[in-house]
């Protein structure tokens, strides 16, 4: 990014849009390419407090009168000589509803400069662009700090401290928790890890990643979620977690020396209950990965025109801040069921959260792995289902005797320490046409019904849990079966049993 900003700048375009929280960190790259021996230009900062100040001099000196940014274009145009002139948060001046002068005078700017080797930085955390400049203006998104950054950052902290000897795995640790964090936030996290333990070392990487679960909570539109539970909780579905362990080292260092690409996603279709969610839950212990919940409902936002874009592609830049990392999306069919014709119902927001969502997929280098689950393929836009878009689809069918076995194993091991009382197998036979989500709900109904009686479960109170429950394969029979026939010749298996797979009765 750096560098597509100083070729920018030497190619004299004239209006550049910087969107980026770090103020001062971006206007030092500002500075740092206007001195270089092919430009020497003078830097000008605006704010709406301070009027036009050079870079460097003091706030007295601000040229005067131009605290209005109408005046404060006016006076940069007024200008002979070469320079660049950033503008800080005018992003309120170009919204709708704001006045059209400042509009007005950028394009009067734009079109004075030709010649003159003067050009507007517009600097602010947010992306506001009236239809008037679209077609004058270049966006950037200002990089966060990267390894070598934040170890600038960290070298002035141990600095401080009177541990400055650390070890390379220690000092990679660390950093690559701050990793996705700015300067600022990084040099706060890493002052409070040593006021809290008066040191830095391993121990404190904790504190550290802490500070990056804050980040994502601001955010508002991604959770960062932490599973106990490990892959091999899962009942059944061998092909799937196989093919997951396989790639438990994809994001190594050793894969890319070896050749290999990063995995993009994957998607998993199949039956509710039968394990989809857990599946890209676990996977994250599994990969050594943090995971991020995109919420798409909270992606959409009518107050504003352009808010619910902006949304996706913050919460977007955020999962890549901080990559390699697992961006988890439940029940993809519902979050955009409607985008192909959305422009009745919401203006075609959903039509462009959706075409947004799958340039990012399709051209993103970031180590962001996208684990998505659907359970209506029918709903699913085409275009998420051409190959590219995901490594695999697997399809995760009900469960067998066997997995359903397995399955009661695991929810009866949970909650007893022995179980050697129970018939697995009966208890496997009687299940059948069940998800492991309804096994497990037939469990705890059994242990409430003794619970009540102040009694223990027993194998006969699962019977009678399961003999008076209606299973959703029998009560979705048509949507089971559809589902099947889509997936036997578009999707992996994720069970073993090709077989089961395969079968259409219950």
């Amino acid at each position: 990014m750096k560098e597509e900003l100083s070729i920018l700048i030497q190619a004299q375009y004239p209006l550049i849009y910087l969107v980026t929280y770090e103020e001062e960190r971006a206007e030092q790259e500002v500075v740092r390419i206007a001195q270089m021996k092919t430009q020497h230009k003078r830097v000008f900062v605006w704010t709406v407090t301070h009027g036009i100040v050079e870079y460097g001099q003091p706030r007295q000196t601000t040229q005067h009168n131009t605290v209005s940014s109408e005046a404060a274009v006016d006076w940069v145009i007024r200008q002979r000589e070469p320079g660049i002139f950033i503008f800080k948060d005018l992003h309120p001046f170009l919204e709708s509803g704001a006045s059209a002068a400042t509009i007005r005078k950028l394009r009067d700017a734009i079109a004075s400069f030709k010649g003159t080797e003067k050009i507007i930085i517009l600097m602010s955390p947010v992306q506001r662009i009236p239809i008037d400049l679209e077609k004058e203006v270049v966006v950037l998104d200002y990089a966060l700090p990267n390894l070598q950054e934040l170890n600038k950052v960290l070298d002035r902290q141990l600095e401080k401290t009177k541990n400055r000897r650390t070890s390379t795995e220690v000092r990679e640790k660390l950093l690559k928790a701050a990793l996705g964090l700015t300067k600022d936030e990084a040099e706060k996290v890493y002052r409070k890890a040593y006021v809290k333990a008066k040191r830095l070392t391993e121990e404190e990487v904790e504190i550290v990643l802490s500070e990056k679960k804050q980040l994502i909570r601001r955010n508002g539109i991604l959770d960062y979620i932490e599973e106990d539970d490990t892959i091999d909780s899962i009942g059944g579905l061998e092909e799937l977690k196989h093919w997951l362990k396989q790639r438990s080292n994809a994001f190594t260092e050793k894969a890319r020396e070896y050749g290999l690409p990063q995995p993009k996603g994957m998607l998993i279709l199949g039956v509710p209950g039968c394990g989809k969610s857990l599946t890209a839950k676990t996977t994250s212990r599994l990969w050594g990965l943090p995971l991020l919940r995109l919420d798409m409902g909270r992606v959409y936002d009518g107050s504003t025109v352009g808010r619910s874009e902006a949304n996706l592609r913050n919460a977007l830049k955020t999962a890549e801040s901080i990559s390699p990392v697992i961006l988890f999306i439940d029940e993809l069919d519902k979050a955009f069921a409607g985008s192909t014709g959305s422009a009745d119902s919401d203006g075609g927001t959903s039509s462009r959260i959706f075409g947004s969502f799958l340039t990012w997929m399709q051209e993103k280098t970031s180590p962001v792995f996208v684990m998505a689950t659907a359970n209506r393929v029918e709903r699913l836009p085409g275009e998420f289902l051409r190959k590219g878009r995901f490594d695999e689809i697997f399809f995760v069918d009900l469960p067998n005797k066997e997995e359903r076995q397995d399955i009661f194993n695991i929810h009866l091991s949970k909650r007893r320490s022995d179980i050697s009382r129970f018939d697995i197998e009966q208890l496997g036979k009687v299940s059948e046409g069940f998800s492991g989500a309804e096994i497990e709900q037939a469990i705890i109904a059994a242990m409430y019904e003794a619970f009540a009686q102040d009694r223990e479960f027993t194998q006969l109170d699962i019977i009678a849990a399961i003999k008076a429950t209606l299973p959703l394969s029998k009560t979705m029979t048509e949507q089971v079966a559809a589902l099947r026939d889509w997936a036997r010749q578009r999707a992996r298996p994720a069970s073993s049993s090709v077989a089961e797979y395969q079968r259409l009765e219950f």
